[in-house]
């Protein structure tokens, strides 16, 4: 893509542009109604004429049922794709056991800071702050940014990670944000993001994205998220789901002109579409269990990234995920540990919240957890924009 500085005003227009949403992932305005835009995502526009080789669904997040006429745009050989069913993100029956969400901290803890917020001067330390970590967050870009976020085993945190920067990323810019799951063996992205629907999948949009493609025709495939942020799940929940190396390469260099911050959620290590997202990327993160067999498996892989180009060493941040209020292990140590490699080392805290599992309510977050996000998406953006 042409280095320039017109790139987000062009992305800009697009938004204002477009039809509004009525709800996440949920049904808006018919496309093509010329309803402007009041809301954080967009609907479709109908195909602008016969050499669309696939039309998107009729609503962002899969509702509608439109099958693609043939084009003659088509490749020989090619038959046209015909649009997947809807399927929900959670059964009906499981979404119902669900428990009322927890707020990441005790009431107790909420109103003690509260009052020393009253009566001490750290308010105004903790706005100024905020102020420093949001003009981090809002530098500007002149091509999309992609972060990929991976680690060594399940459980440690890797959707949940990609699911909190990515929202981040989305309320503090301006520009679209983009949230893709690279892994579809049954991840769980959506559901942290807290999606109802799912359609087109990675693997799906490798075989339908064509340069000409405007970003309006681009988020007709994808399912709407709160703010000007998309997600492009890897699967509908379907055991069996694949996605390789040359499907992911196309998706992401398509995709990249479209959103300043790509949010990957990658498979676990040592899978293959990990390592290329790895190589890839801007910046890294790899979320690691802040436990001593996390820590341990985690070094072995800062040893082996250490062999590559030294960008890559110097663009990972290492997150050790607090999955317990207190941690077995010497958390100051473990960091030193890692941070020798030449990685940076950050800590997300436990949070009630987040352990319950679930869509993830920003709200409900405890404040140690807000902070520790921010800092962690503002740290990561500024070492995807050193390596241009």
């Amino acid at each position: 893509m042409p280095n320039t500085d017109n790139w987000q005003g062009d992305v800009l227009r697009d938004l204002r542009g477009a039809a509004a949403p009525t709800g996440r992932g949920g049904t808006g305005p018919a496309p093509g109604s010329g309803t402007p835009a009041s809301g954080p995502g967009l609907s479709p526009p109908p195909p602008p004429d016969a050499a669309r080789a696939v039309a998107p669904p009729e609503h962002p997040g899969g509702q509608g049922r439109e099958q693609p006429a043939a084009s003659p745009s088509t490749p020989a050989g090619r038959p046209p794709r015909a649009a997947p069913d809807s399927r929900p993100v959670t059964d009906d029956g499981l979404a119902g056991a669900v428990r009322t969400p927890r707020h990441g901290e005790p009431f107790a803890s909420r109103a003690v800071r509260g009052l020393r917020r009253i009566v001490s001067s750290s308010a105004a330390r903790e706005v100024a702050e905020i102020t420093r970590t949001a003009e981090r967050l809002q530098q500007p870009v002149t091509t999309g940014r992609q972060i990929a976020v991976t680690s060594i085993r399940g459980g440690a945190g890797k959707s949940t990670v990609a699911a909190l920067l990515g929202t981040t990323y989305a309320h503090y810019r301006q520009d679209p944000v983009l949230l893709v799951e690279a892994d579809p063996a049954l991840g769980s992205l959506p559901l942290r993001l807290g999606a109802q629907s799912l359609r087109w999948t990675t693997g799906d949009m490798a075989g339908i994205v064509e340069p000409q493609m405007s970003l309006l025709d681009v988020t007709g495939y994808l399912v709407q998220l709160p703010g000007k942020a998309w997600l492009l799940p890897g699967s509908q929940g379907r055991i069996g789901a694949m996605l390789d190396t040359r499907a992911y390469e196309r998706v992401m260099v398509s995709l990249r002109r479209y959103f300043g911050v790509t949010v990957v959620d990658c498979e676990t290590l040592p899978a293959e579409v990990a390592r290329v997202a790895l190589s890839a990327s801007q910046a890294r993160v790899l979320t690691a269990p802040a436990t001593l067999e996390g820590i341990t498996s985690t070094h072995n892989v800062l040893e082996w990234i250490q062999a590559l180009p030294r960008h890559v060493i110097e663009g990972t941040v290492v997150v050790l995920t607090e999955q317990t209020p207190r941690p077995g292990i010497d958390l100051d140590k473990a960091a030193r540990k890692l941070a020798s490699t030449g990685a940076s080392v950050q800590v997300l805290p436990f949070d009630r919240h987040l352990a319950a599992g679930g869509a993830i309510r920003t709200e409900l977050l405890a404040h140690a957890t807000r902070q520790a996000v921010t800092r962690l998406a503002a740290d990561v953006f500024e070492l995807s924009q050193k390596r241009r």
